[in-house]
């Protein structure tokens, strides 16, 4: 489908928003094939594969934006939404409009070894078949284990009136495990899903048997819990997922979506000291196959590693070009949209706490009593006031220095802005999870991490004694 786009073509629509009404124009094109399987009780429940292809268009006047999209590629069709576009933002200009586009050869980082589609389903079933075989047969407590494989391989061209002409590739393959536990009524389950932006060969290399293994563990481990204590607590988060509480409770309020609209807590702050002094956290989009990297982003700029807070001192925001204008400052490579049915806005890519100087074992063993938090799970946040909420999926107390008994049902709540304020100890084990992150402009791919982190205190909801 691309190659239905010549510069011609991309430089007719992009001319038309402009001629109607718009100071900058956009376009998005996709075109991207995936593939869904769910596997339960041993089974192919379901096989899905699918296309979707379109194009997004998009004027700027000032820091005014409209967007709009169609699947409808034939030119005359495309020529009459951009005009749209361009009227709706309210300046007419007409005249004859020239641009000048000029292809960007992109340095790939993320090398692909098999492309999804040329991978057999049956291939990508016997992967998913020995992940739940680990888990099923873990222990006799695991009642139901489900898996899910999700892949894809998208296809983009985004041009611009500032002269961008690029063309990307982006694929990305995920396996999810489920697995869930019962014992003397008691239900409980286990989650792992991990994922890359790579092809079926990521499965290829993975340790699949511990991946399933890692599904159970959790659900059985925490099916023998007793009920979590609730009050204020030191907490010591884990590596790897446990980076979402960074993710939700502070990333989101350095995105220009909140920022440049003074709807962040961190608005306004750069250059002051937000956190400790042993926090400093980065968000990086270059990461070579990491699943929240790409060459580009969804503007065409290209992606770089950005430096969000160093020694607890803000240095940077993630921007896309409208918080570019709203904020004048310039993008960073962080606009982003779950396909082109979206606008783009600014997003996360793989955001983590850099690693600190001290092993797990160290952190764990100066706290005399709190809570350590092994797995994490979903929670939610207000940018505005950096009020957060996440379950804590695997949790056990720590007593005198040591991981004692598991407990389950715990939620830490907090503000982001006072949690990154008050970690005292960060270890040197930094790892990255994988998940998916909703906001204005859809569902995206991203990494979450840090190293083990101790913080001081940190409301825990949960079950007294």
């Amino acid at each position: 489908m691309l190659d239905k786009f010549s510069k011609g073509v991309a430089e007719r629509i992009l001319g038309t928003v402009l001629k109607y009404g718009g100071d900058f124009a956009e376009l998005f094109v996709e075109d991207r094939y995936s593939t869904n399987i769910s596997l339960k009780n041993g089974k192919v429940e379901t096989a899905q594969t699918g296309r979707m292809f379109g194009v997004g268009i998009r004027g700027f006047l000032g820091d005014k934006a409209i967007y709009a999209y169609t699947n409808d590629l034939s030119e005359e069709n495309m020529l009459t939404v951009a005009r749209r576009v361009g009227e709706a933002l309210g300046e007419v200009k007409l005249g004859d409009l020239s641009l000048d586009l000029r292809k960007k050869e992109l340095n790939n980082r993320h090398i692909i070894v098999f492309n999804p589609k040329d991978v057999q389903k049956e291939t990508k079933v016997g992967y998913m078949k020995r992940a739940y075989e680990a888990a099923k047969n873990y222990s006799p407590v695991i009642a139901q284990v489900v898996v899910n494989y999700w892949d894809y391989d998208q296809n983009v061209l985004i041009a611009n009136t500032e002269g961008v002409y690029v063309t990307d590739e982006r694929v990305r393959t995920r396996l999810m495990i489920n697995a869930v536990a019962m014992k003397d009524g008691q239900m409980e389950s286990g989650f792992y899903g991990p994922g890359a932006a790579m092809g079926p060969e990521f499965l290829e290399r993975m340790d699949l048997e511990q991946a399933g293994v890692r599904a159970a563990r959790i659900a059985v481990r925490m099916v023998d819990a007793q009920p979590a204590p609730a009050g204020r607590m030191t907490v010591v988060i884990s590596n790897e997922f446990g980076g979402v509480i960074f993710h939700e409770a502070v990333g989101h309020a350095l995105e220009a979506s909140s920022v440049a609209r003074g709807m962040s807590v961190f608005a306004g702050k750069l250059g002051q000291q937000v956190g400790a002094e042993c926090v400093s956290a980065v968000d990086d989009a270059t990461i070579p196959n990491a699943w929240g990297s790409a060459n580009v982003d969804d503007e065409g700029t290209p992606t770089q590693r950005n430096l969000l807070i160093e020694k607890g001192v803000l240095k940077g925001y993630m921007i896309d070009k409208l918080g570019s204008r709203r904020m004048n400052m310039p993008p960073t490579g962080s606009g982003r949209r779950q396909d082109y049915t979206y606008a783009p806005t600014s997003r996360m890519s793989n955001t983590f706490i850099l690693p600190g100087d001290y092993h797990p074992e160290e952190v764990i063993a100066s706290v005399d009593y709190g809570l350590y938090a092994k797995t994490m799970g979903g929670g939610s946040v207000n940018p505005a006031t950096g009020e957060f909420n996440f379950a804590v999926n695997e949790g056990y107390l720590i007593e005198n220095g040591k991981v004692t008994r598991p407990v389950k049902g715990a939620t830490l709540i907090g503000k982001g802005y006072e949690i990154v304020q008050k970690i005292e100890m960060v270890g040197n084990d930094v790892a990255r999870g994988q998940g998916m992150c909703g906001s204005y402009s859809g569902s995206i791919p991203a990494d979450v991490g840090e190293p083990t982190i101790k913080v001081r205190e940190i409301l825990v909801g949960g079950r007294n004694q």
